[in-house]
């Protein structure tokens, strides 16, 4: 990991007509961190990362990535995205598209790339999401873990310097939830910047290099995984590490 930031966000606030989502939001990653961003319903997890590819844009405060400044708006916005890959909650895949054309769509536009070039950059992050015999088929033709293996496929196909998962593995089954998180894990050991909102807590402690905390719109607490699990300073982090352990025990 460097000492340089690839991400900052300072002051960054964001309302949704009277209601604030985002309060005073400042933080900086590392090329090459890994980031766990947990915490209730409606604290404002998702927005957070929206924002650091545009998807959600910011009233006050700015946010600067890779040395470019989202904030200002136009070419640059483009330039960042062409940087960021995401993977959503919904898989957000082409449906009329096989395997291979929902990954090689991106990089012809983007890219530049030929048919054959995208192809073969498809192939090789299918291999690594190890679903390369899935190629030809239709999204609809997969599992839930599949199609998600192939979101996380297709955002590397733009080799982005940062990968954003916004509550990757919440729309799947029990079983299917480990494949994918082994997927990132792989992604993870490979030196991506990572921020991933997740409620996967076994996760967060054995990739995390830092877990942040939000409620109400606040980053609340930010540690390493030891001593965020082992030692929360906040009464809302101890309340919902209590919350999230007790439902485990429950399944």
């Amino acid at each position: 990991m460097t000492t340089e930031s690839i991400i900052r966000m300072e002051a960054v606030n964001k309302w949704y007509g009277e209601f604030q989502v985002l309060t005073g939001i400042d933080l900086s990653v590392r090329q090459g961190e890994r980031i766990v961003i947990c915490g209730p319903s409606g604290s404002g997890k998702s927005t957070l990362i929206r924002c650091i590819n545009r998807l959600e844009t910011v009233q006050k405060g700015r946010i600067v990535v890779d040395g470019i400044d989202l904030t200002a708006g136009g070419k640059n916005v483009d330039a960042v995205r062409a940087e960021v890959g995401m993977v959503f909650q919904q898989f957000n895949l082409f449906p009329h598209l096989t395997i291979l054309e929902n990954c090689t769509l991106a990089p012809m536009r983007s890219r530049g790339m030929t048919k054959a070039q995208a192809e073969e950059v498809a192939m090789k992050y299918l291999k690594r999401v190890r679903i390369p015999e899935q190629a030809s088929k239709y999204p609809s033709q997969l599992s839930g873990g599949q199609q998600q293996r192939v979101a996380i496929a297709r955002a590397l196909c733009m080799a982005p310097k940062i990968m954003l998962f916004d509550e990757p593995t919440s729309a799947l089954d029990p079983e299917m939830v480990k494949e994918v998180l082994d997927t990132m894990i792989t992604l993870a050991e490979d030196g991506m910047t990572m921020l991933c909102v997740t409620h996967e807590m076994g996760f967060a402690r054995s990739v995390a290099d830092r877990v942040i905390f939000m409620a109400e719109g606040k980053i609340v607490e930010q540690a390493p995984p030891q001593e965020f699990f082992g030692n929360p300073k906040d009464e809302r982090t101890r309340q919902f590490l209590g919350q999230i352990l007790s439902s485990h025990q429950n399944h």
